[in-house]
């Protein structure tokens, strides 16, 4: 069975900082990407980071901020939150894009993403 399952979010003032994790289960992961999204109400479901085995990509207003990372061993990859910021506010939910070659470069779009999890809630106050 097919599992992703994000934890590690929570209320936060602003200027600080949360450690999200997505911990898969079910599939190979070393042949997936991992990606984190976010969602508010009344907005698109947006990407935030992703990282494969051999690259890693964020939006313009995080790279600064957040840092992705991979442990394969424990088959998670985890989200580093700095300067959060009340826009960060939103469900972050990780998802899984199938890597078809060493190099493969992940995106941010959603489209390709085959495997969801159920999301974890974080909220930053002013």
């Amino acid at each position: 069975e097919v599992q992703l399952v994000e934890s590690g979010g929570g209320l936060v003032q602003a200027g600080g900082s949360l450690r999200l994790s997505c911990t898969a289960s079910g599939f190979t992961f070393d042949d997936y990407a991992i990606g984190w999204f976010r969602q508010v109400p009344g907005k698109e479901r947006e990407g935030v980071s992703c990282i494969s085995s051999s690259d890693s990509t964020y939006r313009d207003s995080v790279k600064d901020r957040f840092t992705i990372s991979r442990d394969s061993a424990k088959n998670t990859v985890y989200l580093q939150m700095n300067s959060l910021k009340p826009e960060d506010t939103a469900v972050y939910y990780c998802g899984a894009e199938r890597s078809w070659y060493r190099a493969y470069a992940c995106g941010l779009g959603t489209l390709k993403y085959e495997y969801w999890g159920q999301g974890t809630q974080v909220t930053v106050s002013s």
